[in-house]
Order: C-alpha cells, then structure tokens, then sequence
C-alpha cells in the first residue's frame, strides 16, 4: 500500500510562509456565507436535493414540491427533527416517485419499508396522496433528472455544518509515496477507529494524554527500545540505548513541523535507520501520545493532578484567529518555551530531567482511554474503577458500576430530630434521625448564620439541608414563645415551575405546624401585594424573582429577605445561569467565591458515595451513520435495556422528548416484545403506561398510582415527570438526547440538570440497593455526557451574555450609579470569579493577565463598553468624563418588562410615530426573544400564507386563537404567547413616554388584543364569548352593530337585526355589563401656559365580579391631535366601591401653548376592555387667560445701602450685618420711608422678613401706639417668629409680644399692652369678627401677611376675608391700617396689589431668578415611583454637588426620614466614611447624646445626620437645629410638612444643594 514519506529536508521546496496563508484561508473564510437552510424555503437543501436544479424550476414544479413537503407532514403526524423529516421525504420520494403508477399492490409493497423508517403504522389514504404527489412531482421535472438525486449514503451526510474547506482531499506526490504491507496499515487503522471517539475529550491541549488503543498494537516506548537496541547495534553510536531513546523523544515531542523532525532524527540515528525514522514518523502520534501519558502518571505521583491549567496551550488542529488573537498565541508560545519545566504544565515536563526507564514504566500503566477523562479547561480526572467500555456494531457503551457508600468515619453519628429545638421537631414529623449528609452539615446551618453551599448527589437530601436553615432563620424571630413573622421573608429559588410546584406542596404541609405561609410565585402563579406580605416563604424561579427584585417599587419585599435559597445553582453553566448571577449579586451582595462562602466552614463536598440509593450508569452512543438503522438501533438498545431490567423483576421508566414520542415507544416496544419474547408478551400487554403534559390530570395521576403501587412495570414518560413527581424507579432509560426549544428555534442536547434530574429518579430507598440509569446519545455526544456526569464540565459563567440587560436593570433600580459601583458590582458575580481563575474563556489574552492580574481593567472595560452600548440604544445617558450613569425611560422600561438589549435597538430602528397593523406585528416578530423562530421544511404547508417571518404569522394566529397541527408550531406558539404580552405592554409605555398619542392608543389597542385574544376591529362584545354565541357575535360584526348603535337599540331591534329574538334580550343584557364611563370637567388657568383640570368620572354599568374582578384601570390622557401629542397621562383604578359611590374627582395641569389648537381632548380608555373608552373635548375658545406680560420688577443695579440708613441706633443694633441685600435695598424707601401698602414677591430666601420688620419699625416711629398683626399661615412659622423676635426684635426695643394660635390664647390684658400680635388666620378671623367691641383689633396700624400666595390655596378663603374686614375696620374707624404681603413670585401679582390697595410704588414682584444666594438645581435623571429608590441617587447628589457643605433632604413623611437617615449611612459606610457628615469630637458628640430622647435620632446623629419632623419634642427638636446651624452635623432630613420649622436656618444656609424633594 502507497503512503507518504518523510521530507527530509526544506531544501527541495521553496519557502511557505505560513502566516500568510493563514490569513488567506481566514479571509477566504470569513467571505464564505454558508446558507441557512432553516430561514428559507426557497434555499432548502432538501429541495435541492429532490427537484432538479431547483434555482430554475418552474411555478408549477415548487407549487407541487410544496404540496408534496404538506403531504409528507401528514403522513408523520408527529414531532420529528429536521434531519428526520428529510429522511422520511426523501425516502418517500425515491419509493413512489418513479415512472411506474402508484397502484394499491405497489404501495403495499413498499409499505414496510416506510413504516419501519416511521416507527408507526401510517394511514392508506395518507399514504396514497404522498404517493401521488410523488408522482406528480416526478412527472412534472426533465427526464434523466433521477441522476441528480444521490446515492442514499450521501443523502444522510449532513454537509451544512461542516467547515468550509475542511473536507477537501489531499492526495501527496508520487515521489513521496512508498509501498508498505497492508496488515501494518490495518493496524494502524483498528487503533485510530477504536481511539476515534477519543478526539473531542483530548483535542484541546497538547499535553492531556490522547491516547490511542494500543494493547495490541507494537508502536509504543518499549517498541522504540528495541529499535534503539538495534540501532546501536547496527552503528557506532557514542549515545546509550536509553539516552538515544529519550533524544528521539525529545525530538518526536517538539512543535517543529513534520520535515525538520524527519531531518533531525536521521541526524541522530544515521542513514541506515532510515526505515526506522519511517515508522517513527508514521506513528509518532502513538509514540507522543505514550509519552504524554508517561509524563503525567510521573508527574501525579509528585502533585495532584487536580490543579487547573492556567497557561495555555495547543494542538494541532487549525484554527480561525482575529488578528489580537494571533498576537497573543505568539506570546504563549514564548512563555511556554520558558517555562516548559513548570509545575503549571500539568501533565507536560521536560523530558530532559527525566530517564527513559522511569518514563516507559510509567507509559506502561493502565492506559488513560480506559479509566480517564476530560480535557479543555479541567484536569484529567479518572472514571470510576471497574468502569468497563464495550465497542459493538452501530454502537459504544460505557458501564461505571454502582459507587459503594462510603464508611462512617470514626467520631461521626448521626443526629436524632430530638436534639432539635421543640419547634423545629415538628417540621420533622416522622423522622427519627438525619441522614449522613445532613448530620455531618447540622451544626454549620442550625447554628450559625454561615453561608454554605452544598455538592451532593440527587437524591441525598439536600432539601432537609434547606429545611435546617429554614429552622434556624425562624429560630431566631422567636421571641418569648412568639413567631414575629413580619421581621423576615425566606425565599426558595427553584429552576423550573413543576419543581416550584412540588417544593411549595411539600414544605407547606411541613411548616403548617409552626403557622408559616408558603406560597408559589412564577409565571403560573401571581400573588396579590396583601398575600405576599402575608408568606414567610416564597417559592419562585430565577427569572420571576429577578423581575420582582428589578422593580423597585417592591425593594420592601426584598429588604425583608433573610434567607435565599438557590436550588440547582450548577444552572449557572446553563443559558439561565445569568439570571441566577444577577440575582445574587443583586439580592444580597454577599452570597465558595461567588456565594462568599467560607471555604473552611461553609462549604461541603459529597461524592456519589453519598448517595441514598448507589447509581449504576450506561452511557451508550449510537455511531450509526445511516438514518434508519440508527433509528432502528436505538430502539432495539432501548428493549434490550427494559427487558434486562424486567427480568431482574424490577420496573423501569423510559423517558422521552416528545408526548406522541411516549406512546410511539411504548408501542414499539411492544411489536419489539411480540416478536421475540413471547414469555413477556402478556406483562406488557398490562404493564405499559404512557405518561405526559398534554394527558387528562385524572389520567395522570391514575397513571403515577399505578406504577407507584407496581401495577405497571414500564413507563414511557417526558422529562416533565422528572420534575413535577416524585415517582422513581429502579431503571431509568433516557431514549435520546435530542430535544425540541423554541427559545432555540430548533433541536438542541438535553441539559445537564434535566439529565441529573431524570438519573436522580433511578433507585427507590425503601426498595433497591441501587439504582441504574442509562443514557442513550449519539456517539459524538457520549464524551460530553460522561464528563457531564462524572462532574468534570467546570461551570463556567454565561453572565458576560447578558451583562448589558443586567447592568442596565441594575442602573434602573438605582443601585449601581456609576462605573465605580459598577465594577464593585461585577465582583459579586460569578463572572469575575471564573475570569480570575480561566481568563481565555472569556476572550481575556494572556498579555492581558499579565499586565494586569487584577483583571480590574478588564472589568472596567466590560462595564465601560456595555454602558457605551446602553447609551446608543437610549437605554441610559453615560458621562464618560465622571462616569456616572442616568437612567432613561427606555431603559426602566426595558428593565421592568424584561425586554432585551437587542430588542430595545430594533425598537429603535422601526419604531415610528405612525404605524399600520402589519408593521407593528412585524417589528415584534423580529424582538430578539423571537429570533430563533425560523421557518422548517415540514411547515412550509402550514404556512402558505406566510411571506416570509414565521413570528409575526404565529403573533396573527394566537390573537386569531388559530388551531396548529405541526408540533413545532404549537411549541413556538406557545413560546411566543408567553412573551408577547410583556412586549406589547413595552411598546405601549414607549410610544407613551414618547407622547405619541395615535400610536400609544394603537399599542394600547394591541396590548388587549394579546391579553384578550381579539383583535381590535372585532366587536366589542367578544369580551362575553363563554356567555354570548358565536352565531350572534358573527351576526353582529356582519351587520356593522357598533355598541353606541346597539346602546340606542331596545331589545326587539336588536332581536330584529340578528335575526334571533331572544338574541336581543342576551345583547342587551351583556351591553350593561359593559364598562362605560363618563366624564366632565372643568378648567381654570394658573398661569398664561398652565391649566388646571378637575375631572369627574362617572361609571355608568353594573358591576359584576365575574367580569369585571375586584378593579378596572383606566388611562387618563390628554391629548391635543393636531400635533399628535400627549400631554398628560395617568392610570386610575376603579375599584367596585367606587363605582358604586360619587363620581371620583381627579385633579392635574396639563401645558397650553402659543398659538392655541382649537381644543384638547380627554380620553379615558380602558386598560383591559377593548373599545371602552370615553372622550371630554376641552375648547380653547372662550377661554380667559391671564394678560400676556406677567409685570416682573427689575432687579436694580444699586449700591447696597448699609444698617445705618436706618437713622436709629437702637435699630441697626438689631442687625448683625452691615449691609442690606439688593431686595432690600430696592424696597427700602418704600417700606421706611411712606405709610404705603406694598406687596412684595420675591424667591425664598431673599430676606423679605426683613423688609416686613422695616414696616414695624416705621410704625414704631410714627404711631407707636398702634399695634403689629403679624398673620402666618401655619403654626410652626408663628412659634418660630415668636422665638426669633423674642431674642432680638422684643427684648432690645422694650416691646411686648403675644401669641395667638390654638394652642396658646392670651388674656385680654396681654392683648391690650401688646406691640405685637402674631396669628394664625383663622384665629384673628375668630377674634376680629367682633371688632365693634375689641378695641385692640380696632388698634391695628400695620397688618403682615406673610405667604399670602397661599390664597389660592385650601385656606384661601379665610385670607380674603380678614383682609376684607381689615380694610373695612379701616374705613369704619377712620384709621388707616398699612398692609404688607409677603410672597413668592407670583404670575398675577397686579391683581394681587389691586385687591390689597398697594399703588404702582408699592408693588415690588421680582423674577424667581433674583435670589442673593444663588441656588444651582441638580434635576434628578432617574425614575423614582418610590421613595427607596431616591436614596442611593441623594447620597451620590450630596457626594458630587456638597462633600463638605451643609444638606438640606425633604422627604414625604416622618418614617421616612429615618429610612433615609439610615440608607445614607450604609452609602457612607460603604465608601469607608462612615462619619464623614460629622463635624465635632467623640467628647462633645456624647455629650449631646445624653440629652436626646429619640432613639433613631440619637443613633443618626452619631453618623452627622440630623431628623426633623413633628415627632420630636421640642428639646430634641431645637437641639438638633442647633447642631446643623453650627455646621456640627452636614446632613439635615426633613418632613416637607413641618418644614417651615427649620424656616430660618434654610434661610441662613451659604449653599445649599438642590434637595431631593419627593
């Protein structure tokens, strides 16, 4: 036989520069576009491969080959994969598309074979129209075009995933041939089939010891002995026998191309070994891999061989490398050289340091192939001893035999339920003791607050572990024999709904003792807000509780969890696995590595030992290439495993991918039965039950309780079973791996938890001493499921996917604010602990690590180039310059509802202001979540209506509640329905906040159409369709009958219309029960660009719960339609109270602007009943604005007058200041000089109180017998007047001063020697309305009214009316009385001074804009429907705009002033400034300490934050205004409600932040 020699030199070939033709080959690779045979019909293989050249064929040949494809989906009627469906076609075709007539007798014949191909009987007249169409097809192509179709072997070579260029056949030059004997050849080849399977376990590094079948084989180190012997026999070597050995070794092991390693070795054994350096040649793939193999078992005896590998290294496969990436293989290259004798090489050394003897013995041990496994990024680790590999024809089967269970060690007992605490006994009922696992892991959980993680095999108890901490969290909320179930929350993540299901059913029943809650929370399952205040546990999925945890409107539920408990948390390897990291990170921050658990004390590691029931597996892969045979064999291993197990008396549980896959195998295995084992013919005819989804619930449970109670012995089942049942067996048989996912948009491998789930039902610990579960796979698959499940697959982290949606929801919620917290965030996922450990699987070069073994940089790139990526999709606005980031609508939005990155960028590419109906659906069919959603050649017939995306077709077939036969339909419809809602509902709240008023009706419209399943032009009344005929509905909808036509209809007409009398009286009655609502409203303009609305809401239909539930909401817009815009919306809820009560009155502002649109529109429009809706028009024509020039005065530019313009030293001693402020200084002449009225409107803070004592004075000089009313509009602001006149104003002019409010009256004498009266309105108006007979009122020479903007307000009224009687007093007594208005600016101030009798010269109304002190706002840019969420961006306000200056927070109540106080606190402890807001020494700090009496207060002024709201005592209260006006505390939190409490320090404040007022 003709094989390759050695070159043995480069000198007879020209130079090949191998990069260069590297980079050829990328390019020639990266211009390839291979098709996709999934996305297009047109481009199908299989079309292809049955009509000839399909390119060109004609309307009428692709009209037959379609009718053809439908034709043979009946005749499968079932769920197959695509490669199946194309054999069964295929094989149809070639059967009955020939010439000949597709008579009975031809179609019986050929019957078997199909049938056999099917694996069920198939029906005559399917099979006839297939056949037909067959012919028809055939008929309608050229003649000869037969020869286009291929020899069956090839047609099952699937080519469409196969590498560009990779199959190509290289065929050397003649003169490198040389002829061999053709046995060394056959044994070359038995050692490369036998070793063939090995490839994808050792094909990654070149040291892990790939390791051919070489028993029987001559080519290993002992060979290489001999031929060293006969070297030196034959020459005259200087080099000993094993010296010669290791230096051939040296130079088989090096990484010189094949040519150079022919050169080297004839240098070292001379020309006439040349026959020698052949056969080292052609098996120095043997030879290294001997090598190898030596040098690991070596270097195992020095070092565990568990230690990871983390410089890389290579085979010598081609690859396809970036550019970056070939650069960095240049660097590892070097490093390995340099460091080729490490310890870190794992199983590769250096031969150098090594002598061939020791090397061959090692060599010699039990070959690697037979007890080993592994490769890419874990160590080599061994299969169980006594595992055993048998090759038959068609298949390969693994056998690892039963692990024995583990001795107790010395010392170790297991723990009794009554050394448990009285209460915790009695979730233990029926137990006597713990088992192993538990025990050895008791004192861990139930006495300490450890996080632990726990690897143990199914089926071990692992849930009794989660029921101990259960008991140890409940344990610590016991107090004086009392649970206190509203401290602590305990949540139980499990991974999918069914096992949500059974954990919520089984610690129910055991908690029920201890009065606990459990309720269930997934997508099934919702729970009111009262019910989950109410549950202690929560049992949830990842993706559910990620959603809860993303909204911060439910951050209360989740500050209240104590216990998380993450079941199956290996998931993090799966395409979930992201969810669970951002939980975690997000949850509690502190949950080995990633879940912060100590390694020493909290971490617990159990091998299958462990294990109840010990679990013997078979791992058997099918290397069949030959479709029908595979199929054949695996249905013939499956028998030949049941009946094994049968006859052992045991019983077995075969599960499946499919439900009509279930009865499908349990037929066949009883054809399989009747044939060859009559003896079990009639158990099976008995014992066989089918167990699925899609069965009765009646017939499922009678079908668990059969086999249960060992009725039936075998049972064909789908993995839904695994999961929501505990029903194990002895035998378990998984038939296949090939499941469908819509998610996936195709076929994918089962996974390794649904895998671990099903093997875990193997074994029943009150009958078997072991269990056996066997998987059934294809032969390229076994290697990946036996390191699966001999636990050598390390998780790796599969976060970096979705970084940009968890990074955004985190940006949402308000927790991460910046790149800082970003990457501090990041560091508690499991991402940054994998990329630490193996950083080239996560794209991270080795130069990388090098430069920067933190991997900080490289942490901060991820967040830096997905908040780059957040910010062009306007999911969030990021500053590179600070590195803060600020949340967007678009990105709260996409966080609330779960919607992609990916899908937000689509959004933004085809959402417009105006849309019709098939684009909306469209751009939904192409959100990423349906992406994989692609169109099969078995649905083509199905979708002959379909143009091109299959979504958008099966988004029309739910809303049209379509029916579908073909099985992947169903399972992507049902994908689809699941996610579509939350889209629509994203759209709609994006083209709301957008303010497109046409589109945000029509997405409105949309969004019930999903939730409703009708579309938006059916009729109305579709909402009744359980109650009201689908006859009538049609009828209806013909006839054009809207609601308001029907509404004016009696009954009879309606009866009429229809055409079915008693009809009529149905409508008519259901019309009632529909949702109408009517609105009026009236509007008041506040300023020229500002209207009030008040809006009355009138139900008008009877309530019924069964329709209508405990609530409706409404949207309420308005709208203004000639420039398509919303400027106003709000969502109310009617609940059943109110709709029976008084119209429900709601009050808003809504913008005007120049020029006025003719009228804006009220639009009340239903959030879930399609067409309920009402409008109220708003006309601008008759509407009176204010005038159009508000009359600002101008701010003069004046010297500042000093004090003493006063004249009066006694005077300017009253004021610590040497200057007035330019307000006052503008006003000055007036206020001191004339008797005039004024009104003065200036901002907050501009010193009118001042002005206001420049009046008294001047009343001081003039009439010193008249008195001063001073009228404040609230309580605190006339207490904190009194104290502040009381200290200077009173006390050094030698006036008197009463207080008249209601909780202190003075007595008439006080009255009447009084200089000063400071009141409430509604006091003064009490005394003043008998004026006739109280001289002191008739006194009054100079009235006050400080906050008089207040007049528009509830208290308005009482305002108007003292003043009114103040002026008439006036001009009853003859004795003028001055009046002096305080206010803010006002946009009516003319009216104002007209009203009060101030003159042109009194009037001073400044522009908000002309405060002395400057005040800088910092708008928030985030969204805050609760208070929580404001805290974190206060905190960073404060940090930025005021680190050291004093803060000023209002708040909306009194708790949360103390929620705040102590959110800030933790802010400040994080950033290692824990007091940074506090200004004075431990000495002086305990000091004031001791004098307060509030406890929250005192434990936040220990930190510098002060609280102030009406629940504080006077003393505590003036104690810590105090504190912050001598800048001893910086941050000062407030009720906005008493804030004028703190009225004169706001004033005196230098520079004050903007506050986060909410």
């Amino acid at each position: 036989m003709l094989i390759q020699l050695p070159r043995l030199t480069n000198s007879l070939r020209g130079p090949f520069d191998v990069d260069q033709a590297y980079l050829q080959r990328k390019l020639i690779l990266q211009n390839h576009k291979p098709r996709n045979s999934a996305s297009s019909v047109d481009e199908s293989e299989l079309a292809r491969k049955i009509v000839h050249r399909w390119e060109e064929a004609s309307p009428e040949v692709r009209q037959a080959y379609k009718q053809f494809i439908g034709a043979v989906v009946e005749l499968i009627d079932r769920e197959v994969p695509s490669e199946e469906f194309r054999e069964v076609a295929l094989t149809v075709y070639r059967l009955f598309g020939g010439e000949e007539e597709a008579s009975d007798r031809n179609i019986a014949e050929k019957r078997p074979e199909l049938q056999k191909l099917l694996g069920h009987a198939v029906s005559d007249g399917h099979l006839r129209k297939a056949a037909s169409l067959a012919r028809r097809l055939f008929a309608l192509q050229p003649a000869g075009h037969e020869k286009a179709l291929v020899s069956e072997g090839y047609l099952n070579e699937s080519s469409e995933n196969v590498e560009f260029g990779v199959d190509l056949v290289f065929q050397p030059p003649s003169r490198f041939l040389v002829d061999i004997p053709l046995e060394d050849v056959l044994v070359e080849e038995n050692n490369a089939s036998s070793s063939s399977h090995h490839e994808g376990w050792y094909g990654l590094h070149d040291f892990t010891p790939e390791y051919a079948a070489s028993d029987g084989g001559r080519f290993n180190l002992t060979w290489l002995r001999g031929a060293c012997d006969r070297i030196i026999g034959k020459s005259t070597s200087q080099l000993s026998r094993d010296k010669l050995a290791l230096a051939i070794c040296q130079v088989l092991d090096s990484d010189k191309p094949g040519e150079e390693i022919a050169g080297d070795l004839l240098d070292i054994v001379g020309d006439s070994a040349f026959e020698t350096v052949q056969d080292l040649i052609s098996h120095r793939k043997e030879l290294v891999d001997c090598i190898h193999h030596g040098l690991f078992v070596l270097k195992s005896e020095k070092t565990s061989s568990t230690s990871q590998s983390r410089m890389p290294s290579y085979g010598t496969q081609v690859t396809v490398q970036t550019e970056s990436e070939k650069q960095i293989d240049k660097l590892r290259r070097k490093e390995e050289k340099r460091n080729r004798r490490g310890a870190e090489h794992g199983a590769e050394g250096d031969l150098s340091s090594v002598n061939f003897s020791s090397l061959l013995q090692a060599s010699e041990n039990k070959r690697p192939f037979d007890d080993m496994i592994g490769s890419g990024q874990v160590a080599v680790s061994a299969l169980p001893q006594g595992t055993v590999r048998k090759h038959y024809k068609g298949y390969e089967e693994v056998i690892i035999p039963p692990t024995a269970a583990a001795q107790m060690k010395p010392g170790e007992k297991l723990i009794e339920i009554r050394e448990l605490d009285d209460f915790a006994q009695a979730a233990f009922r029926g137990y006597k003791s713990l088992n192993r696992i538990q025990s050895r892991i008791f004192q861990t959980v139930y006495y300490t607050n450890e996080n632990i993680l726990v690897c143990a095999p199914t089926g071990a108890g692992k849930t009794n572990i989660a029921m101990i901490s259960i008991l140890h969290e409940i344990g610590q909320h016991f107090k004086d024999g009392y649970l206190h179930k509203d401290e602590f929350k305990i949540v139980y993540v499990a991974p999918m709904k069914a096992l949500a299901a059974e954990v919520t059913s089984t610690f129910s029943h055991r908690l029920s003792p201890l009065n606990m809650t459990v309720k269930e929370l997934t997508g099934d399952m919702q729970l009111s807000k009262n019910e989950l205040e109410e549950t202690q546990m929560i049992v949830t999925t990842p993706e559910k509780w990620d959603v809860i945890t993303r909204k911060s409107s439910d951050m209360s539920l989740s500050m209240l969890v104590k216990l998380l408990i993450i079941d199956e948390v290996h998931l993090l390897n799966d395409d979930r696995g992201p969810v669970i990291e951002a939980l975690v990170a997000r949850t509690l921050r502190q949950v080995a590595q990633f879940l912060r658990v100590n390694p020493d004390a909290g971490l617990f590691f159990f091998d299958s030992s462990y294990r109840p029931v010990p679990l013997a597996q078979q791992y058997i892969g099918i290397s069949e290439q030959n479709f029908a045979a595979r199929n054949e064999l695996l249905n013939e291993i499956c028998y030949k495993k049941v009946v094994a197990s049968l006859r052992q008396g045991h019983q077995a549980m075969v599960f499946v991918h499919s439900r009509k896959d279930t009865a499908k195998t349990a037929q066949k295995l009883k054809e399989v039965l009747k044939s060859r084992n009559k003896d079990l013919v009639e158990l099976f005819s008995f014992a066989v039950g089918v167990h699925h989804a899609g069965m009765l619930r009646a017939d499922r449970g009678l079908t668990e309780r059969l086999f249960s109670d060992g009725l039936l012995k075998v049972l064909v089942c789908t993995a839904t079973l695994a999961w929501g049942v505990n029903l194990p067996a002895h035998t378990v048989v998984i038939k296949g791996t090939q499941l469908y996912d819509p998610k996936a948009g195709g076929w994918r491998d089962l996974g390794m938890l649904d895998v671990m789930q099903i093997f875990g039902r193997a074994g029943r610990p009150q009958f078997d001493k072991s269990g056996e579960g066997i998987i059934i796979t294809s032969h390229d698959k076994l290697a990946y499921y036996l390191r699966l499940l001999t636990c050598q697959l390390p998780i790796e982290s599969q976060f970096i996917s979705s970084l940009k949606d968890n990074l955004n929801a985190e940006v949402a919620l308000g927790t991460v604010t910046n790149v800082k917290e970003a990457c501090a965030w990041l560091g508690y996922t499991y991402l940054f602990i994998r990329m630490r450990i193996n950083p080239l699987a996560y794209g991270i070069g080795w130069d990388e690590v090098i430069a920067d073994p933190s991997l900080s940089l490289k942490q901060r790139a991820f967040v830096t180039d997905a908040a780059r990526a957040l910010d062009n999709a306007k999911m969030m606005r990021f500053d590179e310059k600070s590195g803060n980031f600020y949340c967007t609508e678009l990105g709260r939005i996409a966080s609330h509802f779960y919607i992609q990155y990916s899908s937000v960028e689509t959004y933004n590419d085809m959402l417009r202001r105006h849309m019709n109906d098939s684009e909306v659906i469209d751009m939904v069919a192409h959100s990423s979540e349906f992406e994989n959603i692609v169109v099969r050649e078995e649905e083509q017939n199905e979708l002959e209506m379909l143009a091109r995306n299959r979504a958008s077709y099966l988004v029309r077939l739910y809303i049209s509640r379509g029916s579908i036969d073909t099985f992947s339909l169903v399972s992507d419809a049902a994908y689809i329905s699941a996610s579509l809602a939350r889209i629509m509902r994203a759209l709609f709240e994006i083209c709301l906040r957008k303010g497109w008023c046409e589109m945000t009706l029509f997405m409105l419209e949309y969004c019930k159409a999903v939730d409703r399943q009708i579309w938006p032009q059916q009729h109305p009344l579709r909402h009744f369709d359980k109650d009201i005929s689908s006859e009538i509905l049609r009828k209806l909808e013909e006839r054009g009958a809207d609601l308001d036509r029907l509404q004016d209809m009696q009954e009879k007409d309606i009866g009429a219309l229809i055409r079915y009398a008693p009809g009529g009286r149905v409508v008519k009655q259901y019309l009632g029960y529909f949702p109408w609502i009517q609105l009026s409203a009236t509007v008041s303009p506040i300023t020229r660009t500002v209207l009030k609305v008040d809006l009355l809401l009138k139900p008008d239909f009877i309530w019924k719960d069964r329709f209508h539930g405990t609530a409706l909401r409404w949207w309420i817009l308005v709208e203004d339609t000639e420039n398509d815009h919303i400027y106003h919306s709000e969502l109310f809820t009617l609940t059943k109270r109110m709709a029976k009560g008084e119209p429900q009155k709601l009050s808003f502002t809504v913008p005007i602007f120049e020029p006025h649109p003719p009228q804006y529109y009220i639009h009340a429009v239903s959030d879930s009943w399609l067409q309920a809706e009402a409008f109220y028009t708003i006309s601008f024509q008759n509407l009176a604005l204010p005038e159009i020039h508000t009359s600002h005065t101008e701010l003069l530019d004046l010297k500042p007058l000093p004090v003493g313009a006063l004249g009066n030293i006694t005077y300017e001693a009253l004021y610590k200041f040497s200057h007035f402020n330019p307000i006052q200084t503008q006003a000055f002449h007036v206020l001191y000089h004339t008797d005039n009225n004024v009104l003065l409107g200036a901002p907050t803070g501009s010193g009118k109180t001042i002005s206001a004592e420049l009046a008294m004075l001047r009343l001081f000089n003039t009439q010193p017998d008249m008195k001063v009313i001073y009228i404040a509009p609230l309580k605190a602001i006339v207490r904190e007047r009194m104290n502040d006149w009381r200290k200077g104003l009173v006390s050094q002019l030698g006036k008197e001063m009463v207080e008249m409010t209601g909780d202190y009256t003075p007595d008439l004498m006080a009255l009447l020697s009084a200089d000063i009266i400071i009141s409430t309105p509604e006091k003064w108006d009490g005394i003043s309305r008998n004026w006739h007979s109280r001289n002191y009122v008739k006194k009054v020479g100079l009235m006050i009214l400080d906050e008089i903007h207040l007049l528009g307000a509830d208290r308005g009224p009482i305002l108007e009316v003292i003043v009114s009687r103040m002026r008439y007093i006036s001009s009853q007594t003859e004795r003028a009385v001055r009046f002096v208005g305080l206010s803010t600016a006002l946009a009516n101030a003319s009216d104002l001074a007209d009203w009060l009798g101030v003159g042109e010269i009194g009037l001073f109304n400044f522009k908000p804009s002309v405060r002395p002190v400057p005040l800088e706002g910092y708008p928030g840019k985030f969204y805050c429907p609760r208070m929580n969420s404001m805290n974190k961006p206060s905190y960073a306000a404060i940090c930025t705009h005021s680190p050291t200056k004093p803060v000023l927070i209002f708040v909306s109540s009194r708790r949360q002033t103390r929620l705040t106080a102590f959110d800030l606190i933790q802010f400040a402890a994080s950033d290692e400034l824990p007091r940074q807001f506090l200004s004075m020494t431990e000495e002086a700090l305990q000091m004031v300490l001791s004098q307060v009496t509030d406890q929250n207060l005192r434990h936040t002024l220990q930190f510098g934050i002060g609280l102030h709201h009406a629940g504080l005592n006077d003393k505590d209260r003036s104690l810590v205004e105090e504190l912050f006006a001598n800048n001893k505390i910086q941050a000062f939190l407030c009720h906005l409600k008493p804030s004028y409490l703190i009225y004169y320090h706001f004033l005196t404040i230098a520079c004050v932040p903007c506050p986060t007022l909410c």
